[in-house]
């Protein structure tokens, strides 16, 4: 059975490339991104993985940690990860996980028999502190990842987990913020002192309450 949002992470053992781990003692507290790759020596993972180390103070930040999944073999992640670095310029400071018996995968739906009988698809997931899926997102093959929008999905959850508020289309941070319909006008002024612009009842704009 696919995973849906809101179904709690499967936790499981693997080894990886920077040695064995149990996913929820290796999470703790902190979000999680745990996104997969066809395999190893692939053109346009090799990008996504680079740009996530690139990233590395970003996540950090947001209290974020980041773990990806191959198919293939600790020791052959080694030899991928050289290759990571010396042509993206940045050396790969998460782990990555092998799946070679794909019980991972199988385990969070990343194999998809229309694309490929034994490969993983490129799925990303966002996981939260309390190990409940937040985001689910597969590409195709041909199409690289999108990690600003990874990183502002983050943002997004992260705010409206603390705040009764949701984010418009095309929200950035510091932009104004949706109050959610449950807040009652006369409550508004009290949970939200920055003021608020009613555009229609049901469409209350105030300033991100964390600014």
């Amino acid at each position: 059975m696919s995973l849906r949002l809101g179904d709690k992470a499967p936790n499981f053992k693997a080894q990886t490339s920077e040695g064995e781990i149990d996913f929820y003692e290796y999470l703790g507290d902190s979000w999680a991104v745990l996104f997969s790759h066809p395999g190893d020596y692939t053109p346009v993972c090799t990008t996504e993985l680079g740009r996530t180390a690139a990233l590395k103070d970003e996540f950090a930040k947001r209290n974020v940690k980041v773990i990806a999944l191959s198919v293939d073999s600790v020791e052959s992640h080694q030899g991928w990860i050289n290759d990571i670095n010396e042509t993206q310029d940045v050396e790969v400071n998460f782990p990555i996980i092998a799946d070679e018996n794909r019980e991972i995968s199988e385990a969070y739906d990343m194999i998809h028999p229309n694309a490929s009988l034994t490969a993983t698809v490129r799925s990303l997931f966002i996981i939260a502190p309390d190990k409940t899926i937040k985001l689910i997102i597969t590409y195709p093959a041909s199409t690289g990842r999108n990690f600003q929008e990874v990183l502002r999905v983050i943002d997004s959850l992260q705010l409206t987990a603390n705040y009764s508020v949701s984010t418009p289309a095309d929200w950035q941070e510091g932009d104004q913020v949706v109050i959610s319909p449950a807040i009652k006008n006369e409550d508004i002024p009290a949970k939200f002192p920055k003021g608020h612009v009613e555009v229609k009842p049901y469409l209350r704009l105030t300033p991100q309450p964390n600014k």
